[in-house]
């Protein structure tokens, strides 16, 4: 059977991954290939910081939450293995900050020792407050998974498996069914409205500043819920640089720097801690997070004449690929095996009556 997964970011090579591992076999064979315009380095996943955490709220979005947890438990099994350096993964700990008192997140009860801070742990930010508001927030010890390294780790491994790479730009699913493939898995992330109208899906662009302050120990995320996810600073300590951001805008399609938002993070992060003015700035990395109210991840049969395509959709993970991409993987493979299913069914007699 031929299965073409389209996109190598951190959900297309998870997710083939987890295909062949779970369905290949000596009686059923499987000749995975992967295509894409953009290989590692180059991905969105790259130059994400790889912060395991999700949105504040599942908002009711419970299968969410539990693939977000399969992710996290996933990860933490490889924390004390050889593989964790290759692999870019892990633990750090560190605060989030509101500007006043919020609800309890979604994921507590998934990461390690999370609990309210102290005022005198809210101390430690005098920068941050709102007016005469008193400050609030967590502490809690979470992942780090880096792009950089976890995509070519996954790359690794599939090519173990022999697993073919194509660098080439698909246009339709119909381009890969007439070359005789039997399922197409769509991991196109917010290019995924190039292959299938998705008027839900648009783009979520993310600027960030790569700096070098290796005196930055713990993550501050911080949140004005009335504002957005990501709108407001955030700094996480990397293995080699300190991520800053608080850049989020929805429909913006621009991949170039923009000088007022390096300005608004700049200032936004020092404000936050000081000490930043003295760390050396590395680069900045541009990218795009595919955004819809819900990601995608369903089975789907299409038909282009003659033509059959059964196509698996998996995108529109937003600023939580790294964070969820396991579970989703682990679930895409589980709509693979149903579609083996429906198709050894269809080979049996049937039953004369």
């Amino acid at each position: 059977m031929r299965v073409a997964v389209i996109g190598a970011g951190v959900i297309g090579l998870s997710t083939a991954l987890c295909i062949h591992d779970r369905f290949h076999s000596a009686d059923q064979r499987l000749e995975i290939e992967v295509y894409a315009d953009r290989f590692t380095p180059h991905t969105t996943s790259d130059g994400a910081a790889g912060f395991w955490q999700p949105y504040l709220y599942d908002k009711g979005n419970a299968q969410e939450t539990l693939w977000n947890k399969e992710t996290f438990d996933y990860l933490l099994r490889h924390i004390n293995s050889p593989e964790a350096v290759e692999m870019g993964l892990f633990l750090l700990s560190g605060y989030n900050l509101f500007t006043q008192p919020a609800p309890d997140p979604s994921w507590k009860e998934i990461v390690l020792g999370f609990r309210k801070l102290t005022q005198k742990e809210l101390e430690l930010f005098p920068g941050y407050r709102s007016g005469t508001l008193q400050p609030f927030g967590w502490f809690n010890t979470t992942l780090i998974l880096e792009g950089k390294s976890y995509l070519p780790w996954l790359t690794h491994r599939l090519e173990q498996r022999r697993i073919k790479f194509f660098h080439r730009k698909i246009k339709s699913f119909q381009e890969l069914t007439a070359q005789g493939v039997d399922v197409i898995v769509n991991c196109t992330g917010v290019c995924a409205g190039e292959l299938q109208p998705d008027p839900d899906l648009r783009p979520g662009r993310g600027q960030i500043i790569k700096v070098e302050a290796p005196w930055v120990k713990h993550f501050v995320v911080t949140h004005d819920v009335a504002a957005g996810i990501y709108k407001t600073p955030y700094i996480i300590p990397g293995s080699s640089t300190v991520t800053l951001g608080g850049i989020y805008q929805l429909g913006n399609w621009s991949e170039q720097s923009d000088p007022q938002d390096h300005q608004a993070i700049w200032q936004g992060c020092c404000k936050l801690m000081p000490s930043l003015q003295k760390a050396r700035i590395v680069h900045e990395w541009i990218g795009l997070r595919p955004v819809r109210p819900t990601l995608r991840l369903e089975h789907e049969t299409i038909r282009h004449g003659m033509l059959q395509s059964e196509v698996i959709h998996n995108y529109g993970h937003a600023g939580f690929g790294l964070t969820i991409h396991w579970g989703c993987a682990m679930e895409a493979a589980n709509l693979f095996g149903k579609i083996l299913e429906a198709q050894r069914l269809a080979k049996l007699p049937q039953a004369n009556l």
